[in-house]
């Protein structure tokens, strides 16, 4: 379930959209108080929100004002009078989109803007995050609040943010960047299946194993045993 906001007023618009978070938002660029191209400005060069997807709508179909919203960074851009059904064909393609990009951090966590189809802002943010998790890497206390500490932003932004943009909770995030670690170490080093647990902070081999598993579909004696035939 997306929420899709509509934003009919500049300053409003700005509160609503911090307050509700929406999967995407519409904007009229003719509004008071701020209008459609200050509104899109401001939400992709915010940290916070950077992420969402903005659909701006204009009488005007002036070149300028086209090349105007795209470069505040504007999603797509719709010409009065339009069909509804084209403008939800849009909306469901950005959130198609949005879903792609997910599922492509989902399998590495090397991340490549290019491939995400995100704002700079955004790969900085995630970067930023990967960094702050490999620090703190052994702490089993590192929590999501931590992180959140960390990034400069609250717990709350922090769950929506890393979400919106991976498809994983900040406690998904942080476990399958321990994993990865956990990994290579099964890999690449001698330490024992406990002695890399305790490295990338489990205090319970069990559940290191666990998590392991649900990541990797097999233990992580059998992943090292297999990573050592093949060199």
């Amino acid at each position: 379930m997306y929420t899709v906001y509509e934003a009919s007023n500049g300053i409003e618009g700005w509160n609503q959209v911090l307050s509700i978070q929406p999967d995407l938002i519409v904007s009229d660029i003719m509004m008071p108080e701020m209008n459609g191209i200050e509104l899109c400005l401001k939400i992709k060069s915010d940290e916070r929100v950077s992420h969402t997807p903005v659909i701006l709508l204009t009488a005007r179909s002036s070149e300028e004002q086209r090349l105007e919203g795209f470069k505040t960074g504007a999603d797509d851009y719709i010409t009065k009078p339009f069909n509804f059904e084209v403008l939800e064909a849009r909306i469901n393609n950005l959130l198609r989109q949005r879903e792609k990009s997910q599922k492509i951090f989902r399998k590495t966590l090397d991340v490549k803007s290019s491939e995400l189809q995100i704002t700079p802002l955004d790969v900085k943010l995630v970067e930023d995050a990967v960094k702050c998790v490999e620090k703190n890497i052994s702490s089993p206390n590192f929590s999501v609040e931590d992180l959140g500490t960390e990034l400069g932003i609250s717990r709350a932004y922090v769950f929506r943010k890393i979400q919106a943009l991976t498809g994983k909770t900040p406690l998904e995030f942080i476990r399958t960047i321990r994993m990865q670690h956990a990994a290579q170490l099964l890999e690449k080093s001698q330490l024992s299946v406990r002695e890399v647990a305790y490295k990338v902070g489990f205090n319970n081999p069990k559940y290191f194993t666990k998590y392991f598993k649900e990541q990797f579909n097999m233990l992580p004696s059998d992943y090292a045993s297999s990573k050592k035939a093949e060199q």
